[in-house]
């Protein structure tokens, strides 16, 4: 059966059909089965013909090389949809065994079925005993005071006074922002199921005296 006249519209809508989920005649790799079908199609497919175009172009980068594809040419008739057809399964081996035959020797089926409960208690076990994973996440805070009669010692002093389970302080800074005024940088590390940024930003601004504002300079997951 093959393409049929490859010249004509319903041989190249069969040819557009074939290659529908394909890339090549045969196979995974160009080769004489696509030479063969590409030069009796002769010219490149109508735009609406998407696949057999796609395909035609590109096996033309392949026809400086043509003759050096793998595979032999053979008559255009035996590709295309006839030769698409899953092979016929092979027969059954007979069974030469007798199912009602007595097993002299016994069976390891229970031998088997206890290593592989046993394997797999290992494995509940062994994954019960694995640690859960904490997401946390490693926070920079920019602390502001009013003006630059603040006393900055205290206002870092106050941000570490401030405990929680799951928070732990870490380096800071002062930075200059102008006009003689400086805010303080501090990182943390804080459990995210624990510390939330709103309870860091409500239990600073609690010394209103000190403190002004505070953004948050940085977030990122550890």
């Amino acid at each position: 059966m093959g393409f049929g006249d490859l010249k004509s519209q319903s041989g190249l809508q069969t040819l557009n059909e074939f290659l529908g989920d394909r890339s090549y005649i045969e196979g995974f790799v160009p080769s004489q089965a696509d030479v063969a079908v590409y030069e009796a199609v002769g010219k490149a497919p109508a735009a609406n013909l998407s696949h057999a175009l796609r395909w035609y172009n590109h096996i033309t980068s392949y026809q400086s090389q043509k003759d050096s594809l793998p595979g032999v040419k053979k008559s255009l008739d035996s590709y295309g949809p006839a030769g698409t057809a899953a092979p016929a399964k092979p027969a059954p081996v007979a069974d030469d065994d007798d199912d009602d035959d007595e097993d002299l020797f016994g069976s390891d089926d229970e031998e088997t079925k206890a290593l592989k409960a046993k394997r797999l208690a290992d494995y509940e076990a062994k994954k019960a005993k694995k640690p859960a994973l904490i997401a946390k996440s490693n926070i920079i805070l920019d602390v502001k005071p009013w003006d630059d009669t603040t006393d900055m010692d205290a206002i870092e002093k106050h941000v570490r006074s401030i405990e929680a389970d799951g928070l732990l302080w870490g380096a800071s800074k002062f930075v200059p922002v102008g006009y003689g005024i400086r805010k303080l940088q501090i990182s943390c590390v804080v459990e995210d199921d624990k510390v939330s940024v709103d309870f860091l930003e409500e239990e600073i601004t609690k010394n209103e005296d000190l403190v002004q504002s505070v953004d948050i300079a940085a977030f990122n997951k550890v």
